[in-house]
């Protein structure tokens, strides 16, 4: 998937300034991290990406469709096409793992047989086939967000956005999951991972956006 933001802005009805001015463009098939201090806009910009939130001005382009055309019935399929990975995971603990996975595809209504078999090869993938019984709440921390990039992933999106993915992590198991965001970026899937690790950032060595009080202060080059 393509992004292209073209001087984005986005002002809350209190007055806050969120994004302001914000352009640059991901070519499919890009992988890239978004850094920047706390409230300088990076969940904002996640928000604008899934029809979250609407921007105040500018254009936001994906594959060349101006999201602002879309029409409110065309916004679910839209987001079925883009996988999101939070912080605290999101899960729910009254299901099992495979059931929190199975989640996405349940709600597009799905075949049962399909979406058993899309199931399990997500876990597969993130290396949680054999605990798909379990309750989450039994397993560690960094098999939560395992779990979450597998439902993430189980509708086979064409963008992958991660949302402060490690911020609950140690090292180890944060380069874990920085690993597998490139495995899913190897085979063709655009991810966009916002973080504030710039340590893990820099040994990634991929493309850095950065915001600061909501404006695009550099775009480019590696992590350093």
């Amino acid at each position: 998937m393509e992004i292209e933001f073209q001087r984005v802005g986005k002002k809350y009805e209190s007055g806050q300034e969120a994004l302001s001015q914000v352009s640059f463009h991901l070519q499919q098939g890009e992988m890239a991290f978004l850094t920047g201090h706390s409230g300088a806009g990076k969940s904002t910009l996640m928000k604008l990406m899934m029809m979250i939130e609407r921007q105040t001005s500018g254009q936001i382009l994906i594959d060349g469709v101006d999201l602002r055309t879309l029409s409110r019935r065309a916004i679910p399929q839209h987001r079925r096409r883009v996988g999101v990975v939070f912080q605290n995971h999101q899960l729910l603990f009254d299901r099992s793992v495979f059931h929190n996975v199975a989640l996405p595809l349940q709600v597009s209504g799905a075949d049962p047989q399909q979406i058993a078999k899309r199931v399990r090869a997500a876990l597969d993938k993130v290396g949680l086939l054999d605990k798909e019984k379990y309750n989450p709440m039994a397993l560690s921390g960094g098999e939560q967000q395992r779990i979450g990039i597998a439902r993430a992933v189980v509708n086979k999106p064409q963008l992958l956005l991660a949302d402060e993915p490690t911020g609950n992590l140690d090292p180890k198991l944060s380069a874990e999951i920085m690993n597998l965001f490139q495995e899913f970026n190897r085979v063709g899937v655009t991810v966009l991972v916002a973080s504030h690790d710039l340590a893990l950032v820099a040994r990634m060595r991929h493309r850095v956006l950065t915001l600061s009080h909501g404006r695009m202060v550099n775009d480019g080059g590696f992590g350093s």
